[in-house]
């Protein structure tokens, strides 16, 4: 215990050093300075903070956990991302960049009108309160909780041991949002990053190396011919995530994902030009191919030592594998990357939360006239609001029939298809108005609540996903031409920054090699 606690101090404690020592000479005062990291990040930084913004226990528990009990076609969420992110490199980014954005919802005024901002921005700010701050506290403190066995050590019950965990991870996670704004989100990141990467890589490697008598790819052989059928990528009709669904409503998720979505865009915003902004991306892109290393294959290695012993609760088999086979002398370390991985995406939608807040509701609305330092502490009293919320929320997520992650994504889909919409129609369609988005917007999500949490359509829900997104535009198109508009649209420029040379070939490559994952997995 001594050497865990040892491990989880030594690692935490130096990413918060490094991070306060990146920061000692910062101007954290200005909106630019705590909102957009005073525009100064690089590609590397970049890449790290979005894939730590995106990959946390939701992830190594939920996906894992997904694995384990639906196979390898899962991987459909990690892979395809990429070719997601190319897109985003290529068209989004170039736009946002020379607008000088600070949100998403910024652009959708220019686009359309104020009450439309207003309503994304709300709508985003729920989506960050009611679905992902929840989620992914408490699938860190299951996995914190399970390492310590804070619950026994303490002579706890486990609800309280959770309970405890999630405010030490919650409170923890409040100070780096609050008092570092985005700069020492985006820098603990990389630390983390390369902390999540080096321990989740263990698991799977130290398993297989057992498995196999001493021999990794052995290891490998024997999982994959005790259940080859986890292993196939296509699946069924009738699987958890049909291969289908990748022709209708996930690419268009991915593309809101990592072109739209205010948590994970906003580290572009922070970037020191568009080239930078870029190479961020296409390095993101780069990593999302290696990630289902961590959170795919343990839960398939998990499948060889339990069998269907977990089918029913599969959200603990990844603590479970973690105990199995990582040795006591790295416990503790390994604990500390589950920690990063958690504050950072927790950490980092509080930032977006307070930013989104403050720059589309508060100093629209609220007050107008509102200073540089001022729109700061603002910020810093929301993110510390929208922490205690996460908190009380949390414990409510358990027991989720298809797992946390499958659960996450439906409800992601209540805010993103709707808002992936409009912002589609807002950059491509110049013929749809304000009118057109907002009815869309409502429709959009009418339509999902209805079919997918109070009629049971027998229709899985990404596909879902692809019918809401052609319904809305067939809603915008026809109320835009019976509610026709004068305001002429016009894409405001407000600095011409270069791009990336490269961009478009490394992004060839990266979209090939996606394909070719399906065609080798096939």
């Amino acid at each position: 215990m001594l050497t865990t606690a040892f491990g989880f101090l030594a690692f935490t404690l130096f990413v918060i050093f490094y991070s306060w020592y990146k920061l000692k000479n910062e101007n954290l005062s200005s909106e630019k300075g705590y909102f957009l990291a005073g525009k100064s990040l690089t590609g590397p930084i970049i890449a790290a903070s979005m894939l730590l913004t995106n990959i946390s226990t939701e992830h190594l528990i939920g996906m894992n956990g997904n694995a384990y009990k639906n196979g390898i076609i899962v991987i459909a969420w990690e892979v395809t991302s990429a070719i997601a992110l190319v897109i985003a490199a290529i068209y989004f980014i170039p736009k946002y960049i020379r607008m000088g954005l600070t949100t998403i919802p910024e652009y959708l005024e220019n686009r359309f009108d104020s009450l439309t901002r207003t309503l994304v921005a709300l709508f985003l700010m729920v989506s960050f309160v009611v679905t992902l701050l929840p989620i992914v506290l408490y699938t860190g403190a299951i996995n914190i909780e399970s390492i310590f066995d804070i619950s026994q050590n303490f002579n706890l019950t486990k609800i309280e041991g959770l309970w405890i965990t999630v405010i030490i991870i919650g409170v923890i996670g409040s100070v780096y949002a609050i008092f570092g704004g985005l700069k020492a989100v985006a820098y603990s990141d990389t630390l983390n990053g390369i902390g999540l990467f080096a321990g989740g890589l263990l698991i799977p490697a130290i398993a297989l190396y057992q498995i196999g008598d001493g021999h990794i790819l052995d290891g490998l052989s024997k999982v994959y011919n005790h259940s080859p059928e986890k292993f196939n990528i296509i699946g069924k009709p009738d699987s958890v995530l049909p291969f289908s669904v990748l022709f209708t409503g996930l690419m268009i998720n991915q593309l809101y994902f990592w072109g739209m979505n205010q948590t994970i865009i906003q580290r572009a915003f922070g970037a020191k030009n568009l080239k930078e902004a870029q190479k961020g991306l296409i390095y993101t892109g780069v990593l999302k191919l290696l990630v289902p290393l961590i959170i795919v294959l343990p839960g398939l290695i998990a499948y060889y030592y339990y069998g269907d012993e977990f089918y029913t609760n599969q959200d603990l088999i990844y603590p479970k594998l973690v105990k199995k086979v990582l040795p006591a002398t790295l416990t503790g370390f390994f604990a500390a990357v589950i920690l990063g991985a958690v504050l950072s995406t927790f950490n980092s939608v509080l930032n977006s939360a307070s930013t989104i807040f403050c720059f589309d509701l508060y100093k629209k609305h609220i007050n107008k006239n509102a200073g540089e330092g001022k729109m700061v502490k603002t910020g810093k009293w929301v993110a510390v609001f929208l922490a205690v919320f996460a908190i009380i929320a949390a414990p409510l997520v358990a027991n989720a029939p298809e797992g946390l992650y499958q659960l996450l994504q439906q409800l992601n889909g209540i805010f993103f298809i709707p808002i992936a919409s409009i912002l589609f129609a807002g950059l491509f369609v110049k013929s749809i108005n304000a009118n057109g988005a907002k009815a869309g917007l409502a429709f959009g999500l009418i339509f999902y609540l209805l079919t997918t949490f109070v009629f049971d359509t027998g229709i899985h829900f990404v596909h879902i996903w692809g019918i809401e997104f052609v319904l809305d535009f067939i809603i915008m198109l026809s109320i835009s031409k019976l509610l026709p508009s004068d305001k002429v649209v016009v894409d405001s420029i407000e600095n011409e920054s270069l791009p990336w040379k490269n961009v478009k070939i490394y992004g060839l490559i990266l979209c090939l090699i996606t394909l070719l994952i399906y065609y080798w997995l096939s």
